[in-house]
């Protein structure tokens, strides 16, 4: 087994690149994998030079294989609790980063790993690639998170279907039904998260952070309650040097200089 970090960042001008980095385990999610990427996680949210992320895997057989099955074979009974919680928070992490996020998948996205680009707000699927919610097939349930985000992007009936029968789906079906927004070629999944990655920041990176907030935070309010909330957010952006900037530059028939502030 490597001696290299289980998960890397990278920096690369204002984006983050997050990859997990067990492709000898098909970048299973174990303990410690869990606590380094919740580590980096927080350094993300603290970074508001960071404006949007990508999480990707390793190698070109898996994005992420979900749990480590193996470590969880000789897990204490009175562990598996405590692992649960962890990977479950690890994607509620995820999901509530400020920043767009982008699941790169460059390979199979199974269990845990499906739950963690449930967990993004723009999903990419290598074409030869599939994903899916298996774990009732090992007589357990989705437990981070699968169970209630997949049926708000397929709708309760579909996410049943998935669930319950343990399906997986290859790249043009899943695209087909919401799953993924978008079907890479052959190997080229992060080379297409770079290409969604300059289109996200041609935009006012505060505008995006308020945007995804505003979907967010409306989506278990009534539309009336939603609608204030989405309110609140516009009410953040009002004197924000980049929406002056951005006036500016329509005047000047120029590409704005987004500053982040």
């Amino acid at each position: 087994m490597s001696d290299a970090s289980p998960v890397t960042l990278e920096r690369d001008g204002h984006a983050a690149w997050l990859t997990l980095n067990r492709p000898e385990a098909r970048n299973a999610l174990s303990l410690p994998t869990l606590n380094l990427l919740r580590d980096l996680l927080a350094e993300i949210r603290a970074d508001d030079s960071i404006w949007a992320v990508v999480l990707t895997g390793a190698g070109d057989k898996a994005f992420c294989a979900g749990a480590d099955l193996k470590e969880r074979r000789v897990m204490p009974e009175d562990m598996v609790p405590q692992f649960v919680r962890q990977i479950r928070a690890t994607m509620d992490d995820i999901a509530s980063l400020p920043q767009p996020t982008i699941a790169a998948m460059n390979g199979h996205a199974f269990g845990g790993g499906c739950e963690m680009a449930l967990a993004c707000d723009l999903r990419i699927l290598d074409e030869g690639a599939m994903i899916g919610l298996t774990e009732t097939s090992l007589a357990i349930i989705p437990g981070a998170g699968g169970c209630v985000r997949l049926p708000y992007l397929v709708g309760a009936a579909k996410a049943k279907e998935l669930i319950l029968l343990a399906r997986r789906l290859g790249a043009a079906e899943a695209q087909s039904i919401g799953l993924v927004h978008e079907v890479a070629p052959a190997g080229r999944a992060r080379e297409q998260a770079s290409a969604m990655l300059a289109a996200l920041q041609k935009n006012g990176p505060l505008a995006l952070r308020a945007a995804k907030d505003a979907i967010d935070g409306g989506l278990d309010r009534t539309v009336e309650q939603a609608l204030e909330y989405e309110a609140a957010c516009y009410q953040r952006i009002i004197p924000t040097e980049d929406r002056l900037e951005a006036l500016a530059a329509f005047a000047e028939k120029r590409a704005p200089d987004f500053a982040g502030r």
